[in-house]
């Protein structure tokens, strides 16, 4: 005759085994796409350094209506865009120099450069990311200009 001992032994065997394997997850690596590795802008101006200060990162969306340029601006820190939607024509004030990212593209902007950007016949929507500092603002207007945002 088999104990109660036995049934109880069994019976916690059992509820482990079924917990253990409810609560099992495969463990693997996640895939990665490199969408930019830079050690330039997109003008081809080299990034010199880093802010020495205390880092702060900020990534904001930003968009861009169709048919509208951002005034001329110049960022004080390094970013990289992605474009989520539409097309982004971004234009050097000193080289004349352009070019157009499409969605699913990234690019590094300039630093210390005046350019701006131009969406074409649809919205633009960008994600930027900036690595900066507290009190160092992400875009700075020529004089003269509207904000960028």
């Amino acid at each position: 005759m088999i104990s109660i001992r036995t049934v109880l032994i069994a019976a916690s065997l059992s509820a482990a085994a079924i917990t253990s394997s409810a609560m099992a997850q495969t463990v693997a690596s996640g895939h990665r796409d490199i969408l930019l590795q830079t050690n330039h802008s997109w003008n081809g101006v080299p990034y010199t350094h880093y802010p020495t200060a205390q880092p702060e990162l900020t990534i904001i969306r930003l968009t861009i209506p169709a048919h509208s340029a951002l005034p001329r601006h110049k960022h004080p820190i390094p970013n990289a865009v992605y474009v989520l939607e539409g097309a982004l024509t971004l234009t050097d004030r000193e080289s004349g120099k352009s070019h157009v990212y499409h969605a699913g593209e990234a690019f590094g902007e300039s630093v210390d450069d005046v350019h701006h950007g131009q969406a074409g016949d649809t919205q633009t929507v960008l994600l930027i990311t900036y690595a900066g500092t507290p009190d160092v603002p992400t875009s700075v207007p020529v004089k003269g200009q509207l904000p960028e945002y």
